[in-house]
């Protein structure tokens, strides 16, 4: 069976995977968005599915306003002695932990590790007899960057040195050397890290006989002539207990974000050389490959929802929810919660992520705005973002569509006669036209009423749709029945990276 990259077609940044037993486990950064830290799960690292979230909200002061990409950073996965650990760092407040003894169960409530600002991308390893965690920094936040720091901590994780030893200083061979993960192989400490950056970067690999260095480095993967940019940062796997080895990174698309992609990798003259590489010179990224285990599953992330009884996981909100923004009764039924700023400040949006390179989305709601200013609508969300809406003004309902960005105001571009229905089925299309665009066009009450839109991405992530209600005050309620998704890539020709 063969594959092609990307192996997941959505924004999940940051990814960091492991095997237990026949399960590859992934993690990804949620930044400001809730519930934080997805968790999926894959029998052959091809397919994968949403399992959980490692947290509901974010417990930090300040997180209920819309705080574009903060929160969550680029988590890392291990297991433990039979117990899961999620390291995850929040660049202004610290390195926090979760465990679980089942993945798909409760995760325990953050507790911090490290409460130290400007610490990112942490990793832990267990090996003589101790526990260390590699972290790096957020120029942002601490002032500096390309440095590797290494902490000390207690097997269980529940405190580390408050002190650090800068064991990689990549300014010259590595600038902007981020995040690692840190392995053990033979008589080798490896650190397979990005540096670079997010859009051009490359991925080196760092090695020493010793934790706290000195390390050697070598630049194992790199885009060459590929239409990959990046690569950027990732997870080597153990596929099988033979020592198989598989790579997975992301690839950083504009637009539709951070997708992921899977990499053979292997082990030549004591480096780790992932993708097609003749194990002398660094690898470029491999357009696919057969399956790394012969299994065949039905997982996917599916972006449908039939809002029958609870919200599907692909659904995540700007901020920390509040109960009363929604409820399962005859569809998502989302009440008019007063917010009078712009769009992009709004907490109670309900956003996934774009799934495919082309597709079309639809949503048929129920209107029950009783007073004016309340709103209901669908919305392409990112820096700078497109919608369309049903607003109640002076007894009447009016179809609108508006653009804003973030931190900006909303402009209303259209307006239409007074709507009468009780029904409004919004709809959109999207389409890849080049690297980091896509072009989405609005349709709301029929094809009569249209709006086409090019969409960035967000603060760290890609764009995302999503449903919303919104008021001057309390009052008035809108009811979505379904939201349905149909990839149509196979209708596109020449469909590229």
């Amino acid at each position: 069976m063969r594959y092609e990259n990307p192996v997941i077609q959505s924004d999940y940044s940051d990814p960091d995977v492991i095997r237990v037993g026949s399960d590859f486990f992934m993690v990804s950064s949620s930044f400001n968005f809730v519930p934080g830290v997805p968790v999926l799960h894959s029998k052959n690292l091809v397919e994968w599915r949403i399992i959980n979230y490692v947290f509901d909200k974010i417990p930090f002061e300040g997180y209920d306003k819309v705080l574009h990409g903060n929160g969550a950073w680029a988590p890392s996965i291990r297991c433990h002695m039979g117990k899961f650990y999620c390291l995850i760092p929040f660049p202004d407040e610290g390195v926090y932990v979760s465990t679980a003894d089942n993945p798909y169960g409760k995760w325990s409530p953050l507790r911090p590790l490290i409460k130290r600002k400007g610490l990112i991308d942490p990793c832990p390893i267990w090996t003589d007899g101790g526990c260390y965690i590699v972290c790096a920094f957020a120029k942002s936040r601490a002032g500096f960057n390309s440095k590797l720091a290494l902490f000390e901590a207690d097997e269980q994780l529940y405190s580390a040195d408050e002190n650090y030893t800068v064991i990689y200083n990549g300014e010259n061979l590595a600038p902007t050397v981020e995040g690692p993960k840190i392995y053990r192989i033979g008589k080798y400490f490896h650190i397979l890290a990005p540096c670079g950056g997010v859009k051009n970067g490359w991925q080196v690999d760092l090695r020493s006989e010793n934790i706290y260095g000195p390390y050697e480095t070598k630049v194992v993967l790199m885009q060459g002539g590929t239409e990959i940019n990046g690569p950027h940062q990732g997870a080597l796997i153990d596929v099988d207990d033979s020592g198989k080895l598989a790579f997975m990174h992301f690839q950083d698309k504009g637009g539709y974000g951070r997708v992921v992609h899977l990499q053979p990798a292997q082990i030549v003259n004591g480096w780790i050389m992932p993708g097609d590489t003749d194990g002398c010179l660094a690898g470029t990224p491999a357009s696919g490959g057969e399956y790394p285990v012969d299994i065949k599953t039905d997982y996917k992330i599916d972006p449908d929802d039939s809002f029958k009884e609870k919200l599907s996981p692909v659904w995540q909100n700007p901020a920390n929810p509040e109960e009363g923004w929604y409820e399962m009764k005859g569809g998502l039924k989302l009440n008019c919660v007063p917010h009078s700023g712009n769009l992009g400040s709004a907490p109670q949006l309900f956003l996934q992520k774009a799934p495919y390179l082309n597709f079309s989305a639809k949503t048929k709601c129920r209107l029950s705005l009783s007073n004016d200013g309340n709103e209901a609508g669908f919305v392409m969300f990112g820096r700078e973002y497109a919608y369309v809406c049903v607003v109640r003004r002076e007894g009447q309902n009016f179809l609108e569509i508006r653009k804003g960005t973030i931190g900006g105001r909303d402009e209303t571009i259209a307006r239409s006669q007074p709507y009468d229905d009780d029904y409004i089925t919004f709809s959109v299309s999207v389409k890849y036209e080049e690297r980091n665009k896509l072009t989405y066009k609005f349709s709301a009450g029929g094809s009569a009423f249209t709006h086409k839109f090019y969409a960035p991405g967000g603060v760290w992530t890609g764009a995302r749709m999503g449903v919303y209600a919104r008021s001057e005050e309390r009052g008035g309620y809108a009811t979505f029945k379904f939201f349905k998704v149909v990839c149509t890539d196979n209708r596109v020709g020449n469909i590229t990276g």
